[in-house]
């Protein structure tokens, strides 16, 4: 008899589920459409709402049983809840991907612990002064736990689930019919971009001593910032299926939501600078933007953790990407246009106009390239997220001859991301002038801005990265 906690690792175990969900899905929803001719607009659009919520809730279900790429693709859709089902229905899908993304399918201590003590060739009393076996959260391929070294320090042991990579490997192979699952809830997703995304990716996701390697070099960045903090790695107890790194404790996001507006707006700056501010001033950043992800500590510093899913990039993409920004923001329609097709973004520039190709990237980008404040809601996101990948969009006939460059593919990602996280937590504030920083080199506008620079003034990016701060 199979344990009730066991990971399945077969691929036909794993796809049987996944398959039979999907086939039934399209079935509904071609029945669905069928039946839509004798109705009303407005019947069509709640019988397709209402398809719509069942076949989210299906995908929520089937993949929380999931450990391994299907539960990273779950967290994916918990951050992307905004735009996915009716505004109606919102609140309550919100709640039910929130404990797709806190509560994953737990693996007994017992196991766990083999994994810990196979890492270290050695019983785990001698590893740590005390161990507590009750884990503290639960990452997409692992859990996390609260120890005490021998020196007095409290760390957070970060392990991966025992089986987890064949689990993974399984779940590659069956990648497509995960995303097509996801397609019918998105349409705008692109399978084969966020499949190939998701292939490059998950490896190095898999290897916890490349990912304390990525969150030293961040910790590093960010030692003594003014109000963001990344937990330092304990190195020498970093393997590969186990991390340790500083402990901290905080608020997390469901109860900064609740915060009042003034904090909300300080907490959705310190979220933006951190994401943006990694790619555009650092050209390396964390691909996992979502709620689970910070902390706000008790002196009003933000935690940052998980670095598995990181992205390195060329500072020529990154000086790309502000170019667009700049030529938008400048209103020159024919230039813009002209650096998109030099940069393999447009292959056929003349089904644009220069007007054309300024009100769509407008539509993407207005929320940070219009100089005012602007008070971001779920339904901002929405429409943000529609206008840039779905059918919905008012471009999506011109989107059909682009390409996005694999490069940009994670930047467009962490942008959408941390947009949705802000708009969750309903944060104000003139964004632009805050992007001036990184798009214009222009002065600090914020009084965060004021504190970072004087940190960016002591603390050079490059010198810390040799070694020099």
């Amino acid at each position: 008899m199979a344990r009730k906690d066991a990971i399945p690792t077969s691929r036909i175990s794993r796809s049987s589920k996944v398959g039979r969900l999907a086939a039934s899905q399209a079935a509904k929803q071609m029945g669905t459409r069928a039946t839509n001719v004798a109705r009303t607009d407005e019947g069509r659009e709640k019988a397709l709402a209402k398809r719509q919520l069942e076949t989210a809730e299906q995908i929520v279900a089937a993949l929380g049983t999931m450990k391994g790429a299907a539960m990273k693709l779950g967290q994916v859709m918990s951050f992307l809840d905004v735009g996915l089902v009716p505004e109606e229905y919102r609140e309550e899908f919100q709640a039910k991907l929130a404990e797709l993304r806190d509560a994953a399918p737990k693996v007994s201590f017992k196991d766990m612990k083999k994994v810990i003590e196979g890492e270290y060739g050695a019983p785990i009393e001698e590893v740590f002064q005390t161990f507590d076996p009750v884990p503290i959260a639960a990452a997409s391929i692992g859990q996390v736990y609260k120890a005490r070294l021998h020196d007095d320090r409290n760390v957070a042991v970060k392990v991966q689930y025992p089986g987890v990579a064949q689990a993974v490997r399984a779940d590659m192979q069956n990648l497509g019919i995960i995303l097509r699952l996801m397609k019918m809830v998105a349409p705008g997703l692109d399978p084969k971009a966020m499949g190939d995304e998701i292939r490059s990716r998950i490896d190095e996701e898999l290897d916890y001593e490349l990912e304390a390697q990525n969150q030293r070099t961040v910790a590093r960045l960010y030692r003594d910032h003014p109000f963001i903090v990344v937990p330092e790695v304990v190195t020498k107890l970093s393997h590969e299926k186990v991390i340790v790194s500083e402990f901290v404790s905080g608020r997390g996001f469901e109860e900064l939501k609740q915060l009042p507006q003034d904090e909300r707006d300080r907490i959705g700056e310190i979220v933006y600078r951190f994401y943006f501010g990694c790619m555009y001033r650092h050209h390396q950043f964390s691909g996992d933007p979502h709620p689970g992800n910070s902390l706000l500590l008790d002196d009003g510093r933000m935690a940052f953790l998980d670095f598995g899913l990181f992205k390195r990039i060329p500072a020529a993409i990154a000086e790309f990407e502000l170019e667009i920004q700049r030529l938008a923001a400048s209103g020159d329609g024919q230039a813009l246009l002209d650096h998109l097709h030099e940069g393999g973004f447009i292959g056929k520039p003349e089904y644009y106009t220069p007007q054309g190709i300024l009100e769509q990237v407008h539509d993407m980008t207005w929320w940070y390239l219009a100089d005012e404040e602007v008070a971001l809601t779920p339904e901002i996101a929405t429409e943000v997220m529609i206008e840039m990948s779905d059918p919905r969009s008012s471009h999506f006939s011109k989107m059909r001859h682009e390409t996005l460059p694999p490069d940009h593919l994670f930047g467009r990602r962490l942008e959408m991301l941390t947009l949705a996280v802000m708009s969750q937590l309903r944060a104000r504030g003139n964004w632009h002038r805050i992007a001036r920083e990184w798009i214009y080199a222009d002065p600090p506008q914020t009084e965060l801005g004021r504190q970072e620079a004087e940190f960016y003034a002591a603390h050079p990016p490059a010198a810390v990265l040799r070694g020099a701060a």
